[in-house]
């Protein structure tokens, strides 16, 4: 349900949604998203306000960092009173990242922040930017029957499937439906209707006003363990002068080798202080380190567990409690909850 009050705010960071054939040279170049309603006349059809604003200078998702999502951020916190809904346009390379870091950053989220973006620009003739933006955006109005936001959260609206953004993954760089939600079920699937799961939505417990956040600390590290892994790849990415936290990707359900010096050189991080959460590489399923012997031992030196967790969410959620000053037993104790549904933890 739309009114014809309801307004949504697009903000175009960047990426390959953007991007529109120059007719004379053949060359990709940045679509001015101030002439929107010109070029994608369709949005003039769905009866709503549509306000645009983007970055400047825009930016490649691969060089997206911490300080690109604290902008985001300012510009949703900014123009929060001002819409019922948000539209970020972002490079598909680093959404999940972006989305899941935003996720924790809008504490009290009470309004849909909806990104898409595409494989092939807005101006190709078989462009999927078209489809994911108008449906992005129908999402982004869409209110219930009592006239509250339909999906209050952070997602990810990408080739007919809405997504929790904190639980999704790219996995194709080269098909339409790139990206996953391998371990939460869809929040909506898109076909003639966009027919909603709504016990799967999260919605605010209360109307506390919004809270944004913008310290991120990028003092982690990703650690993916590989058969033949070397101590010295161990020792050098544990021993990063000011790290704080390492995502452990390892091997199925929790394992990896129990070799001597590997435990010495996990063991000797958690006791400086390095809070080390274990996720699987797998691309979908979960940690459960009391299953074998080898996720046992991980957990007996203080290793901990990331469950569910994409390396994506895992990777933004220590960024976003060391950015706030958390000690090393409130990130273990915070990793063990769900902020905004980013891992099911069965207690």
């Amino acid at each position: 349900m739309t009114t014809p009050t309801t307004s949504v705010l697009i903000i175009y960071t960047g990426g390959t949604i953007g991007m529109t054939q120059n007719p004379e040279t053949g060359a990709l170049e940045p679509f001015d998203f101030s002439h929107l309603l010109d070029n994608v006349p369709e949005l003039r059809r769905l009866g709503f306000s549509i306000s645009t604003i983007q970055f400047d200078p825009i930016i490649d998702s691969s060089e997206t960092e911490p300080t690109q999502w604290a902008k985001l951020v300012r510009m949703i916190a900014d123009n929060y009173d001002k819409y019922d809904g948000f539209v970020v346009l972002h490079g598909t390379d680093t959404m999940a990242y972006t989305a899941s870091a935003v996720s924790f950053m809008l504490e009290n989220l009470g309004k849909p922040v909806i990104f898409t973006g595409s494989q092939l620009p807005i101006g190709m003739l078989r462009t999927d930017g078209k489809e994911n933006l108008i449906t992005a955006i129908e999402i982004a109005a869409d209110k219930d029957e009592n006239g509250h936001p339909r999906v209050p959260e952070v997602c990810i609206c990408f080739e007919n499937a809405l997504m929790r953004g904190n639980r999704t993954s790219k996995v194709s760089s080269q098909f339409f439906n790139a990206f996953v939600s391998p371990n939460y079920p869809l929040l909506a699937h898109v076909g003639i209707n966009i027919n909603y799961d709504d016990v799967e939505i999260h919605y605010p417990n209360d109307n506390k006003p919004l809270k944004p956040h913008f310290n991120m600390d990028n003092n982690v590290v990703v650690l993916k363990l590989f058969p033949g892994i070397s101590r010295q790849a161990v020792h050098q990415a544990l021993n990063i002068p000011g790290l704080k936290g390492v995502v452990l990707e390892t091997f199925g359900s929790g394992n990896a080798p129990k070799y001597d010096w590997f435990l010495a050189e996990l063991r000797d991080a958690v006791n400086r202080g390095i809070v080390i959460v274990n996720v699987t590489q797998c691309s979908s399923g979960s940690v459960q380190m009391g299953l074998y012997s080898t996720g046992n031992t991980l957990q007996g030196i203080g290793v901990i567990s990331g469950y569910d967790s994409t390396t994506e969410a895992a990777l933004a959620k220590l960024m976003f409690l060391f950015g706030h000053n958390k000690s090393y037993s409130e990130v273990v104790e915070a990793m063990s909850q769900s902020f905004v549904g980013e891992v099911s933890i069965k207690k």
